[in-house]
């Protein structure tokens, strides 16, 4: 059990071990009631086969909703981040997830993520704009700048999230990258 727990994200052996004691002090409270919700969970979701999010039904309800707009693709790296765009709220079109980025140094190439299934449906499908909402990494303005090359003879506009000043932020704590970025993006 320590040895699962400890290949969670963020979990090394000793906080394993502190979340497996936890557990089993716990056993009908919390152990048996995540058990069981683990193997529903392993047994029901699946990944949409439209988009890459994660749902107990295909197509997920993000892509099953009719009041979307059709015409806008908003690309991400991975499912996390198509939550956080749906918490936000601001967005009301269509997604797709990639499930990573290009990169050289982890052996990540275009055919480990799912970049000709999403030239595929832009080039087939009812798109004109095309949202790319990866992360202001390397491997995210890398993977950013190759797909927007796979997708240029498709005719959609392709355009990236703003990056600079974050609301409420202060430009005394910001680095010097976000800083010029904000001053070359300033609008």
């Amino acid at each position: 059990m320590i040895e699962l727990i400890a290949k969670l994200p963020g979990l090394g052996p000793r906080s394993a071990r502190r979340v497996a004691l936890h557990l089993l002090k716990r056993k009908d409270g919390l152990l048996v009631p995540l058990a069981e919700a683990l193997g529903e969970a392993a047994a029901k979701i699946t990944q949409c086969n439209t988009c890459g999010n994660f749902d107990t039904v295909q197509p997920c309800a993000v892509c099953a909703a009719p009041n979307r707009d059709e015409t806008t693709l908003c690309v991400v790296e991975d499912v996390p981040d198509l939550w956080a765009l749906e918490r936000a709220g601001a967005f009301r079109g269509r997604y797709h997830v990639l499930g990573g980025v290009l990169s050289a140094l982890d052996g990540v190439g275009p055919e480990d993520l799912s970049i000709a299934k999403l030239v595929s449906r832009v080039t087939g499908g009812p798109f004109s704009e095309v949202i790319l909402a990866l992360n202001a990494t390397v491997d995210g303005q890398t993977t950013a700048h190759y797909i927007a090359e796979q997708l240029e003879p498709a005719g959609v506009t392709v355009t990236r999230l703003a990056h600079g000043v974050p609301v409420g932020g202060e430009l005394d704590h910001l680095d010097d990258g976000t800083l010029a970025t904000a001053l070359r993006a300033r609008r």
